[in-house]
């Protein structure tokens, strides 16, 4: 396997004592989980950020290897971090993605659906700027992985945003997260509550 894409870091766990094993999401390629040297390390920790869209060149010897990646940095999202209701919103679209979809079959929607998220997150004055943009992310994997529902984005009122919202967390509970749910759904459920305060 060589690869080399643009790429959306979804999940970054450490392993060892300097090393990352992180999974990106790439439009032609799905998610694809690779081991990064030196990831905890002082250049690339910046980099190892969950939602930062990264040049990935990604390789492997063989099919049952866990392929190296050497990640470079195109766009940051740390800068918002340092904010509690972007944040939240960041951990919870990335961890969702991670979580939900399988190895290495793309769905070019959802990398387009969750980079148009993120950009949001990023550049809109306030969460009602980009709350119903995570709601459309939520909808469309629920769709895309075969579980149906219409993608319809809210608009009017905060209110409504919330309310779809709650509509999506049993399906988004029993179907994408049914065996995996605990830090996932504690980080939507925190985003919720970080919203519902805007009210």
């Amino acid at each position: 396997m060589q690869i080399r894409a643009p790429a959306i870091l979804v999940a970054a766990r450490q392993h060892g004592e300097t090393a990352v094993v992180a999974r990106f999401l790439t439009e032609e390629y799905g998610v694809i989980a690779a081991y990064v040297a030196g990831g905890r390390g002082r250049q690339l920790r910046p980099v190892m950020i969950p939602g930062n869209l990264v040049d990935v060149q990604i390789s492997a010897r063989s099919e049952s290897q866990l392929p190296f990646a050497k990640p470079e940095l195109v766009t940051s999202r740390g800068p918002v971090l340092t904010e509690p209701l972007p944040a939240a919103a960041i951990a919870w679209t990335c961890a969702l993605t991670a979580t939900a979809l399988p190895e290495r079959q793309p769905f070019p929607a959802l990398y387009s659906s969750l980079d148009a998220c993120l950009t949001a997150i990023c550049v809109a004055p306030s969460a009602r700027g980009w709350a119903s943009a995570v709601v459309v992310h939520e909808a469309l994997l629920l769709r895309d992985l075969g579980y149906g529902g219409e993608v319809l984005r809210p608009t009017g009122e905060h209110e409504e945003v919330l309310a779809a919202m709650d509509a999506l967390a049993a399906p988004l509970d029993h179907y994408l997260l049914a065996d995996r749910r605990g830090d996932v759904m504690a980080a939507r459920s925190r985003l919720r509550e970080l919203l519902g305060r805007m009210t």
